[in-house]
């Protein structure tokens, strides 16, 4: 008997592990991402970034004071390149035009096409993709929120910048004060600069190209995006550099933090969902336990009227009206049930 309850016992754990993990899996199934709940999600958190961002304004004199003082610290570590990349765009119509085009427009199409592509794709790591961009989005409404900053091309002439966007903007749809369509420049922030979310999103999308891609092509556009777009936000004065090196710094934040953000988000989907299984099981409970009353009511109602049927019926009597046959004519009168009973038996024999 020991011999074979050594094993018994130590199968046990192993059924259970493997019960667990098939349930596991069988989860992880039942939890696939679906569009029509991942759209709606990314539409509201792009609509919670750009409200946030329109209400992140702080006053033009510390956006300017912001602005000047990263361009004194650029310059005193070497490293403006803002001023010969917007003269050269200035210059330059075919290189200023498509420029602006770029950095008015291929943010809006470039990265919803990577999500769609690694969402089609990738699925499985499609989510962790997508908490990192998000994650990284809000930390950057952050640094928009405590460092507004004037951009280079808001600052006074006198500073050597030309907004080639309103240069260029009868080339265009952009407004000559901003980036958006003509009439709704006033509903942008116009000193959420720092960081620089274009280079952020250029920078995730070219980490995703170059994981995921297979092919050279892919693989070059993942070096290429994200460099084309730094040049793109100092050449038209939209950025200092600093702002871009503010944009991956934050992705890289981001990126650190998608693990638990992840975890944090896991965590609550299961108490959530624990929550809403409780309250309808409780509430099915109660709607089957009003059935059943309501159908055991019905029940001994109906029994009372068909067993009893206004006659009394003693232990021992198999018919309901079985005493009104026995107190009619051939019966003595005030005989017992028992006496009427031999009596009939007797005149039968």
């Amino acid at each position: 008997m020991p011999q074979t309850d050594a094993p018994r016992a130590e199968a046990a754990p192993r059924a259970r592990l493997g019960r667990w993990t098939e349930l596991r899996g069988s989860r992880a199934s039942q939890a696939r991402l679906r569009w029509w709940t991942e759209l709606p999600l990314i539409l509201l958190v792009y609509a919670s970034y750009s409200a946030g961002r329109l209400l992140a304004r702080g006053s033009e004199a510390g956006a300017v004071d912001h602005g000047l003082a990263i361009l004194r610290i650029e310059k005193a570590l070497r490293l403006n390149a803002e001023h010969p990349l917007n003269r050269l765009f200035t210059r330059e119509a075919w290189l200023g035009v498509p420029a602006d085009f770029w950095y008015a427009s291929l943010h809006y199409m470039v990265t919803p096409a990577i999500l769609i592509w690694l969402f089609r794709s990738r699925a499985v790591r499609y989510r962790a993709a997508r908490t990192w961009l998000m994650t990284s989005t809000f930390i950057g409404l952050i640094g928009f929120t405590l460092l507004p900053t004037c951009p280079p091309r808001l600052l006074d002439a006198s500073h050597g910048f030309v907004d080639t966007m309103a240069q260029y903007s009868d080339y265009g749809w952009w407004a000559g004060n901003a980036s958006a369509p003509r009439g709704l420049g006033g509903m942008t922030n116009q000193y959420a600069a720092m960081p620089s979310l274009h280079v952020g999103w250029a920078l995730w999308c070219g980490v995703i190209l170059w994981k995921y891609g297979r092919t050279p092509v892919t693989r070059a556009a993942a070096i290429a995006y994200p460099l084309i777009t730094t040049i793109v936000v100092m050449g038209t004065a939209n950025h200092y550099f600093l702002d871009a090196v503010a944009g991956a710094a934050v992705m890289g934040t981001g990126l650190l933090l998608t693990p638990f953000v992840m975890r944090v988000s896991d965590r609550c989907r299961t108490v959530l969902g624990a929550r809403i299984a409780h309250v309808v099981a409780a509430r099915s409970g109660r709607v089957s336990g009003a059935r059943i009353a309501r159908a055991s009511g019905t029940s001994r109602g109906s029994c009372s009227s068909i067993v009893s049927a206004g006659c009394q019926t003693p232990t021992g009597e198999r018919f309901p009206r079985q005493r009104e046959s026995r107190t009619g004519p051939g019966a003595e009168p005030g005989a017992t049930p028992t006496d009427a009973g031999d009596g009939a038996a007797a005149a039968a024999r």
